[in-house]
């Protein structure tokens, strides 16, 4: 009797085929030799602008210190340009050259081409807020966070925000070039209304509660507190609730307004 070896099926994966399109990803990012300029330096050297305005900050009666708003503002720097800035380049790119299209129609579902391509960008702010949380902890005596699952929970909602906030603004820009453009008003609210220059404490009141609404500025306050210590039970759930909410409705305006196919 005749016996029939029955060979295995190859299967993929989620994270396997996540994996490998990130690993291409990676190689295409290396070769945008202006993303990737401005997703590693830039972010290392705004820092130090913020630390020669904290010098000349009244920080007496906040209980802040230069370390505690330099560092907060330093990551926020990274997910603006890092994650939100690179990605939203990476997205259009991607489109514009088919890549996405090509995509979709084999085994990759649409999350998984998003995330894959997040991949490289996430991997690179992740490890520069982790860079510049010691070196801010030991140059500029912030010590270490007196609460650090807020200063966690903090920097994973502001990544998931930015990278979904990335694809948002990549469905409305027409090229890379745009997408440069379209992605300033954004950066230019968080960097100046979200604490990452003047914290919320020496804000006149009025201007606070509004810049407090922004995106970026319950991610602030969280990585803040989590370093201070010094964030209330209210105003904590308040964070959360605002980070998630910025969160949900970005990870719906992406489902509702990503183009998958070039803009004409």
């Amino acid at each position: 009797m005749s016996t029939t070896t029955m060979n295995p099926v190859a299967t993929t994966t989620p994270a396997g085929r996540m994996r490998s399109l990130a690993r291409a990803e990676l190689t295409l990012l290396g070769r945008a030799k202006g993303t990737l300029f401005a997703a590693l330096f830039v972010p290392l050297v705004l820092p130090f602008s913020v630390q020669q305005a904290a010098k000349g900050m009244d920080l007496k009666g906040t209980g802040l210190s230069v370390g505690t708003v330099v560092l907060p503002g330093a990551i926020g720097f990274s997910l603006l340009f890092a994650v939100y800035s690179a990605l939203t380049a990476v997205y259009v790119a991607r489109r514009e050259e088919l890549v996405l299209k090509r995509l979709r129609t084999g085994e990759l579902r649409d999350p998984e081409i998003l995330a894959g391509a997040a991949l490289p960008s996430i991997a690179i702010g992740v490890t520069q807020c982790l860079v510049l949380a010691v070196g801010c902890a030991v140059l500029l005596d912030a010590g270490a966070p007196s609460a650090p699952h807020l200063a966690v929970l903090g920097l994973l909602l502001g990544i998931v925000m930015f990278a979904a906030l990335g694809a948002v603004t990549a469905g409305f820009s027409r090229s890379t070039e745009s997408a440069q453009v379209m992605s300033m008003p954004l950066m230019f609210a968080s960097m100046f209304g979200s604490g990452l220059f003047i914290p919320f404490e020496v804000m006149p009141d009025k201007l606070a509660a509004v810049c407090e609404l922004l995106p970026l500025s319950p991610v602030i306050e969280l990585i803040r507190g989590g370093w201070t210590g010094e964030l209330s039970g209210a105003d904590t759930l308040g964070a959360l609730a605002l980070a998630v909410a910025w969160t949900v409705v970005s990870v719906f305006a992406v489902r509702r307004w990503f183009r998958w196919e070039p803009r004409r």
